[in-house]
């Protein structure tokens, strides 16, 4: 009995532990813009932290939009581009148990029916998380016409970082343009 209680935790810790290298997208968008009307866009703005980060998120954001058809201008494009991203330490905490005699104080007593013993230690472990936030405006009418959002967890491997954040902007880019 207690051999399957230490798996379903085993299962539920392992659980824990991947969701936290989840990516987070969210986009929006006007709903009332008729995206087919644009055909070119040009950059406002890319604000990274550093020009190497500014550049690859430039790059993949160009990559994105090129594959939709449209087409990079240097200035008076259709559409207007910036991005903005943004890095913190993000706190987690971790539980870990051992002895599995119990100790959650279930069933009145001790866990599992055991005597109580079980023993438990938490640390907390910060995660450095990154967003990027990509807008697209209607150069006319300065109006936003599109917003995405993509978060995820760094590492401290600068190749890692560059190719998830390839596959994050085309995740980011799946449903772009919008339709109606």
């Amino acid at each position: 009995m207690k051999k399957t209680y230490a798996l379903a935790l085993f299962g539920l810790l392992f659980c824990n532990r991947l969701s936290l290298f989840a990516v987070i997208t969210s986009t929006d968008y006007d709903h009332s813009s008729n995206f087919s009307q644009y055909k070119t866009f040009s950059w406002l703005k890319v604000q990274a932290g550093d020009s190497l980060w500014a550049d690859r998120i430039q790059q993949d954001v160009d990559a994105q939009l090129t594959a939709k058809g449209w087409t990079e201008v240097e200035s008076n494009g259709n559409a207007s581009i910036t991005a903005f991203r943004s890095t913190q330490e993000q706190p987690t905490l971790e539980t870990f148990y051992d002895g599995f005699g119990g100790g959650w104080g279930w069933r009145g007593r001790g866990g599992f029916g055991g005597d109580g013993m079980g023993m438990s230690t938490t640390t907390t472990e910060d995660t450095k998380v990154g967003t990027i936030v990509v807008d697209i405006f209607d150069s006319q009418t300065k109006q936003l016409l599109w917003r995405g959002k993509e978060s995820s967890d760094l590492g401290n491997n600068a190749e890692k970082n560059t190719k998830s954040l390839a596959k994050d902007m085309a995740d980011l880019f799946k449903r772009f343009p919008p339709s109606r």
